[in-house]
């Protein structure tokens, strides 16, 4: 019995930040060596985003004295504290995972009291009882939903929950699993003089993407059912992205190496992922940035218009880690099948790893 991927939708917080806007507050921070502010301008602009949104209001104030999150000053010293981030986690991704949940139960044919499984994928903040909980309680389902939780494995996490629901569908006919991934990454930036510190505040955003997996007898016309999936890891790049809680917040290490290491695996990954006889309709890249959307069509010989959802997302959103990649499918979603009978979704993230899906159109 196929999986399929019934609905997908989406959520941001309430703050948007247009590229230049967030680009000039940061040119502001005082405590930023002025060699980098100076570079800030390029940097924002090379990430071809035009906007991002945030958790955290004062990314879009001018005065300090309004400040609700950071000091009042423009050095934003002392920084807030991991326990305070988390603080400002708990309330925030509550209502992002509510509204994106009940979103997707409103768009598909499945009610509250059907939902048998709920996975959470965060990676950016944690507490108990998680918000998972709060999804069973506030959209009213059964108390006998199972529940499973995905936490710090960064961009590619939804395929990571994306495996575990067809494992529920293929081993419970009457599974329903809903999927909230939630990221509030911008909680997280960090003020330091490291141009690798900089890159990672002007690619990352926050966002939140809800989908409902089931089971179904066939695959009705224009959705997607779960095929295969497959992950590769190259062991010489553990340290070119990493991910660490530290005493002002989670901090990220991100080197300019990772588009070409995930370059060289992208062949051979594509080729162990889709068999010979499947035409590929559409190609869902992880828009972790320009660079590796960029690398991956190069190596894979796509066209423009293959990664222009890829590129769209990122353009609208930033990089908000796991959601991002359902922020692009929705997009495969919403257009329907166009020339070909498969789809490819990918991601990349701490490892280096490559996960990644095989669909196929219904109908």
């Amino acid at each position: 019995m196929p999986t399929v991927l019934d609905t997908i939708a989406t959520a941001t917080p309430p703050t948007r930040e247009p590229q230049p806007q967030a680009a000039a507050f940061m040119q502001r921070i005082t405590s930023l060596p002025e060699r980098l502010r100076a570079r800030i301008p390029a940097i924002y602009r090379g990430t071809a985003i035009d906007q991002r949104h945030s958790a955290i209001a004062d990314f879009a104030k001018d005065d300090p004295d309004d400040f609700t999150f950071f000091p009042p000053t423009w050095s934003l010293e002392p920084a807030p504290s991991t326990s305070d981030r988390n603080a400002k986690y708990r309330e925030a991704i509550l209502p992002l995972t509510q509204r994106a949940a009940r979103q997707a139960l409103a768009q598909s044919d499945t009610d509250a009291e059907d939902i048998t499984h709920v996975i959470g994928v965060s990676c950016t903040g944690f507490f108990a009882p998680g918000f998972d909980i709060h999804l069973v309680k506030e959209l009213g389902l059964p108390p006998t939903t199972q529940r499973t939780f995905i936490g710090f494995m960064g961009c590619y996490a939804a395929f990571n929950a994306l495996r575990v629901a067809h494992s529920f569908c293929q081993s419970q006919p009457d599974a329903r699993v809903l999927i909230v991934c939630a990221e509030l990454c911008t909680l997280h930036f960090q003020v330091d003089g490291a141009l690798e510190t900089a890159v990672v505040n002007a690619l990352f955003a926050d966002g939140c993407a809800a989908a409902i997996v089931s089971q179904r007898d066939t695959v009705p016309e224009g959705a997607l059912e779960y095929v295969d999936s497959h992950t590769t890891m190259d062991d010489d790049s553990m340290d070119h992205m990493t991910w660490d809680i530290g005493d002002t917040g989670f901090q990220m290490g991100l080197s300019s190496r990772v588009p070409r290491v995930i370059a060289e695996h992208l062949p051979d990954y594509v080729d162990a992922l889709v068999p010979n006889e499947a035409t590929v309709d559409f190609w869902a890249i992880h828009p972790g940035g320009r660079a590796i959307v960029d690398k991956a069509q190069e190596v894979l010989g796509l066209s423009d218009a293959k990664v222009r959802d890829s590129l769209q997302v990122l353009r609208n959103y930033g990089n908000m880690s796991s959601p991002t990649i359902l922020f692009v499918l929705k997009r495969m979603l919403e257009r329907g099948p166009q020339t070909g009978t498969h789809g490819v979704a990918m991601a990349f993230g701490p490892g280096l790893t490559i996960e990644g899906a095989l669909w196929k159109w219904g109908g």
